[in-house]
């Protein structure tokens, strides 16, 4: 009796709700997973709403009963007749979305370039046969192409394969398991239909493939919802750690304050009036020389690990020459910037060595794609000119993650330093990207705010630095805008006294 009923459910799926339930599946996730795209701003939702958008669109006219067959009147010879190509396209999406969704570019750029141009290729060919279809209006042509596209994609599907099993990534048998059902339940249609293994062959087949697709889509859905998972956990787990650094901070830095605080309390007791005075000038001098270790360790440990992560990328796709340019560009810096730190000045020259190995090695995390661009006068004396070491670190950091990192298009960092008068050198460090008011904007809506105490010391320290001239420093920061009043970067200009 109830295989009686199974058949009497499946023999007829057009007819009996299959399908309907089917396409109801497909509309509410392809709405469902558009509206995660403009919330979450992933492509892979995107690639994904596509994909089930089109199988929904191509299977309207499988429906006989019902009020969709009614709307879909006045469209539906249009649907039947570019059915093929609507196949293609969501075959070929299907290739886009999977390897979005498991980041195939990050684990490994060679395949992510075979597998993409192998189906821009795809795509390609299929352009030339409808054209060429449309042209002369001759069908053997398009099934000659389907034909074509039919033995293209699985031989694509069987290659896609080595880097889906080499990627470290649960999200990984969402896929295969996923393609392995409408892959057998496509198989086990098409044997049925073809053998005409019994009665209504041909309806119980469709509805066979119709159960992989629910399966299929299913297992993706629940990909899209552990990848946010795992994203969103990734995301606490580094605000976590951000948290538990800024404890220990605070916690040296309160050690450290009432050590130094008892320190002056206890030479206050012995000390005489003068040796009072040059007391608190020595613990002047000690906090500020503490303001600039805190500067000079504002390189922080995100910078150093992510660096190295990079490099290791280059070694794990055995980029060797790139991991050893950028590991050398890389222990160079962390020598130079662990001179510093018995280093209260350097010269001009060795400042922009060290601020040029910075943005080089911060690149690499951007791929490359910033710009860097440096402009010295010539007739400025580098290696004589004193200025405090790690000056423009925190400016350059800036400029690059909250001015570059969220610009898209173009990139570029500008420095320029000119004599200004005879009082003065003066430092423009000028970015191309998406202006302080958007950067504000972007940071107050972040759950965790990161207070810029880079500026605020550089500030201090110049303006110490200033007092052993006849001249005071200069600070200004001025919002770059184009014609039509859009923001078009920042420049920053400091003026260092010279005498």
């Amino acid at each position: 009796m109830n295989q009686s009923v199974l058949y009497n459910i499946l023999r007829n799926p057009n007819e009996n709700g299959i399908v309907v339930f089917v396409l109801g599946i497909l509309f509410v996730l392809s709405i469902y997973h558009l509206l995660l795209y403009f919330q979450q701003k992933g492509t892979s939702y995107l690639y994904y709403s596509l994909y089930t958008s089109l199988i929904f669109i191509g299977h309207l006219v499988d429906v006989k009963t019902g009020f969709i067959p009614e709307i879909i009147r006045p469209f539906k010879a249009v649907l039947s007749e570019i059915d093929i190509e609507i196949t293609w396209i969501y075959n070929m999406l299907y290739f886009v979305f999977a390897y979005t969704f498991l980041n195939l570019k990050d684990f490994s750029k060679k395949w992510y370039h075979i597998i993409f141009r192998a189906i821009y290729l795809l795509f390609f060919i299929c352009v030339v046969f409808e054209i060429t279809y449309r042209i002369s209006g001759n069908e053997n042509i398009i099934n000659s192409g389907n034909s074509f596209f039919i033995i293209y994609l699985t031989a694509l599907g069987v290659i896609s394969y080595i880097p889906l099993f080499k990627i470290r990534s649960p999200l990984k048998y969402y896929i295969i398991v996923g393609s392995t059902f409408l892959f057998g339940s496509s198989l086990a249609a098409t044997i049925i239909h073809r053998m005409d293994l019994f009665p209504e062959a041909n309806q119980i087949s469709f509805s066979i493939f119709y159960i992989g697709v629910v399966l299929e889509n299913i297992l993706f859905t629940l990909g899209l919802g552990h990848k946010q998972k795992l994203i969103l956990k990734e995301k606490n787990n580094s605000q976590k750690k951000l948290i538990e650094q800024y404890k220990e901070n605070e916690i040296l830095r309160l050690k450290i304050n009432d050590q130094l605080q008892q320190d002056v309390v206890n030479l206050n007791k012995k000390a005489e009036a003068e040796k009072l005075e040059a007391l608190k000038i020595a613990f002047q001098k000690e906090v500020t020389d503490l303001k600039m270790a805190s500067l000079r360790s504002h390189m922080n440990p995100h910078f150093i690990f992510n660096s190295l992560d990079s490099i290791k990328r280059y070694i794990i796709e055995n980029e060797t020459e790139n991991a050893v340019y950028y590991l050398n560009k890389f222990s160079k810096l962390i020598r130079k910037v662990l001179a510093t730190t018995k280093e209260k000045e350097v010269t001009l020259v060795d400042e922009l060595e060290t601020s040029n190995l910075y943005m080089t090695i911060e690149n690499i995390r951007f791929n490359n794609e910033i710009e860097l661009v440096l402009n010295v006068a010539k007739d400025l004396p580098l290696e004589t000119i004193k200025i405090p070491s790690l000056i423009l670190q925190p400016f350059i950091e800036n400029a690059i993650w909250h001015g570059l990192s969220l610009k898209k298009g173009k990139k570029i960092l500008q420095i320029n330093i000119e004599k200004h008068k005879e009082t003065h050198f003066k430092i423009s460090i000028i970015d191309n990207g998406i202006g302080r008011e958007k950067s504000n904007q972007i940071m107050n809506e972040k759950f965790l705010k990161r207070e810029s105490f880079g500026i605020k010391l550089t500030e201090e320290r110049l303006a110490i630095f200033s007092k052993d001239f006849q001249n005071d420093y200069s600070l200004k920061f001025k919002d770059l805008l184009n014609d039509d009043k859009t923001a078009a970067g920042t420049e920053v200009v400091i003026l260092i006294p010279l005498i």
